[in-house]
């Protein structure tokens, strides 16, 4: 049982933080970086939430916002599992596994389907849904290469890094999805504008 009554400890005004299993580090350790840059991940994911239930939204935005929902907290396990030493692990505690990439992959074969064939970049833009999905992207990319940083110095689980990745190209692909379904222009890379 979960029990948050006290949000407050102070005893983080020095710079230090506690790992699940209470061992104190400085709150810029590479674990902390990592599972912070998840946390923020999940925010942004949350943003997007948002923009996908705002008035006059298409009846596919409920579908974008289910997998979202799933992938936050897939994305909480994921934190949570980087939040503990390898040696504290709980063998019950929930983790990302092959089939969450999976998954991951599947969803994206789908949209795929039914988007337009890419000859050229695309620039964020275009609709909040998808723009915001772009910039959950590029914090999902950050996360990803903190964990990179985190993983040569320490053990990591197996799937959190692959998970990362489909993560960030699914996230890419669903920001296309939602630009068809919103009917909202896909700005593209221009190099001769520059």
């Amino acid at each position: 049982m979960i029990r948050l009554n006290r949000i407050y400890t102070r005893a983080g005004d020095a710079g230090n933080t506690r790992l699940v299993g209470g061992q104190k580090v400085l709150k810029d350790d590479a674990r902390i970086e990592a599972f912070g840059t998840v946390d923020e991940l999940s925010a942004c994911l949350g943003l997007v939430r948002c923009a996908l239930g705002a008035p006059g939204a298409p009846a596919e935005a409920a579908a974008i916002d289910a997998i979202l929902r799933r992938v936050q907290n897939e994305l909480f396990n994921l934190g949570s599992d980087l939040a503990t030493l390898p040696e504290d692990r709980h063998p019950a505690r929930p983790v990302v596994e092959a089939r969450h990439v999976a998954r991951l992959e599947q969803e994206m074969d789908a949209w795929n389907e039914s988007i337009p064939e890419l000859r050229s970049f695309v620039l964020p833009g275009g609709g909040f849904v998808a723009t915001y999905l772009h910039l959950a992207r590029t914090v999902c990319r950050r996360a990803e290469r903190r964990l990179v940083t985190l993983a040569a110095h320490e053990p990591a689980a197996d799937q959190n890094l692959p998970y990362l990745n489909r993560l960030s190209d699914a996230l890419f692909v669903m920001s296309r999805h939602a630009s068809r379904i919103y009917r909202e222009p896909e700005p593209l890379w221009e190099p001769e504008n520059t």
